[in-house]
Order: structure tokens, then sequence, then C-alpha cells
């Protein structure tokens, strides 16, 4: 399945903003910081959200203190919720509403982004027992997504992630088995602030690796498996991610890269990366 297609089959995992009900900017609490230029409690709406449920910021959010909001995707979670769950009540004039869409959004969320990686997952190994298990835990992460308030609510979204967070496992030993001499695997490892520029990470795991302000300018990122991976402020100018596997667009969002950075073909580059690649140019020299 060619990677232009993987980016068709998770068509209805991006945000619907205009089929949502601004969920993600009234049900979170948001603590000023880095991130959110506000104190916001859970269930108040941001100041700047809209009376159509858009955001009145949107195009400034970065220059107004919101870069949060902008890393922020619900993966299609927020329409499905509003428009399928929901049947599109109206969570300001319904209570009832507005609570069961509180308690049903955060598992939504979840539901959602496993179904990108099983999406992706299906792509990565060749028919057999392996590809069949994966199509049938998507199948079923599908069929919870159709299932009522109650049942979402009542749903251990736990217990599911960890199942499938194994076979994904499965699927990525799988897909990086033929690595030439692949460099050793960084699982969950604390790299906050490393210097790993131009380093050698094709088909590395760095499964829930902490890369927080890491410098990876030009490093090898080629078939690593960054489910999880912390990006945040992460420099990927001149990196290589193609065939990167688990790897989201708010990954990339959360990261700087630049124009030789070399992205996934399902995936786009953030309109913000020339102004971020700028900054840490400065800061760097």
């Amino acid at each position: 399945m060619p990677e232009d297609a993987l980016a068709a089959a998770r068509r209805d995992l991006t945000a619907d903003c205009g089929n949502c009900a601004g969920l993600c900017c009234v049900l979170p609490a948001f603590a000023a910081s880095a991130d959110f230029a506000i104190d916001k409690p859970a269930g108040t709406p941001c100041l700047h959200l809209l009376t159509d449920d858009r955001c009145g910021i949107h195009d400034q959010l970065r220059d107004r203190g919101f870069p949060g909001c902008v890393v922020f995707d619900c993966l299609g979670a927020g329409q499905r919720v509003t428009q399928q769950t929901f049947a599109g009540r109206d969570r300001r004039t319904d209570p009832t509403a507005a609570a069961g869409m509180a308690a049903v959004f955060p598992v939504m969320r979840q539901l959602t982004e496993l179904l990108w990686h099983l999406t992706e997952a299906r792509t990565l190994v060749p028919p057999g027992p392996l590809r069949t298990a994966v199509e049938q835990t998507l199948a079923a992460t599908e069929q919870h997504t159709a299932a009522s308030a109650e049942a979402l609510t009542a749903l251990d979204v736990g217990a599911l992630r960890r199942e499938a967070g194994e076979l994904l496992g499965q699927v990525s030993e799988a897909a990086r088995a033929d690595v030439p001499r692949r460099a050793r695997d960084r699982k969950g490892a604390n790299l906050m602030g490393a210097a790993l520029r131009g380093a050698d990470l094709h088909g590395a795991s760095l499964r829930g690796a902490y890369l927080i302000g890491a410098d990876l300018r030009g490093a090898d990122l080629r078939r690593a498996d960054l489910l999880g991976a912390d990006l945040r402020a992460a420099d990927l100018r001149g990196a290589d991610l193609s065939g990167a596997l688990f790897l989201t667009q708010p990954q990339l969002t959360a990261a700087v890269g630049d124009g030789a950075t070399t992205l996934p073909d399902a995936l786009s580059r953030p309109a913000h990366w020339a102004d971020g690649a700028a900054r840490l140019s400065r800061r760097r020299r």
C-alpha cells in the first residue's frame, strides 16, 4: 500500500473543526505556561472561542502565546463525538450532552490515535497472521468509536491501548528486521537536549523516548520507530525521517525542521518550520 494511499486511508482521522463543537477549546484545563498564555478551568470555553465554535485567533496562535493549541490534533475525535455519538446535539443548550461529551471525548481521542497507528501498521507487514491480527484490532477499534456514549464511558480504553501497543510492537520489529546494521534501540530513553547531530538512528526504536530539545540535525531516522516519542522543540533540520514508523502530524508540529528535512510521504511539512528554524539557527551560533 503506497504512502499516498495511507494518507487517503487516514482522511477521516483529521480534525474537522467545522463539524465539531469546539471541544478541545472547552473541555481541557489549561495552565498558563510556555504552551498556553492563560489559565483556563476544565469545562470553561477559552476566551478566544467564537459563538460559531471556531478560534478567534487561529492564525495568530503562536504569536499570541498558544503553541500548545497549534500542536494539538484530536485526529477526528471531535467531530465523531459531536456528530456521531451525540448526533449534533448542542452542548451550549443541552447540559446532558455537555456532560456526556466531557466524558466521551478523552476516550474517543485515544481510539482515534489507535486507529491512526493501526491503519499504518496494516501497510507495514505482508499478508499473514500478523496482518490479520492488525486488521481485526483495527476493525474492533473502529467499532468501538461507533458505540453509545454510555458504552464509550464504560470502555476500558487503557486495556485496549496496552493490547494494541503490544501488537504494534510486533509490527515494528517485523518492519525493521531487515534494516542492515540497525542502530541500537533507545525505547523510553531520556534524551532531552541530547547532542545527536548526524546520529545514525536508522531502524532504531525510539518509542516513548524523551527527545525534547534534542539536536537531531542531519540525523538518520529512516525507519525509526517514533511511536509516542516526545519531539517538542527537537531540531530536525536536515534529518531524514523517510519511512519513520508511527509518526504523527502533532509530533512534527511540536518539533522544528526545515526544507531539508525528509518526511514520510503521508505527512506534511508544518507551516511554521521556516520561522522556527531561523530562531534555532540564531540561538545555536
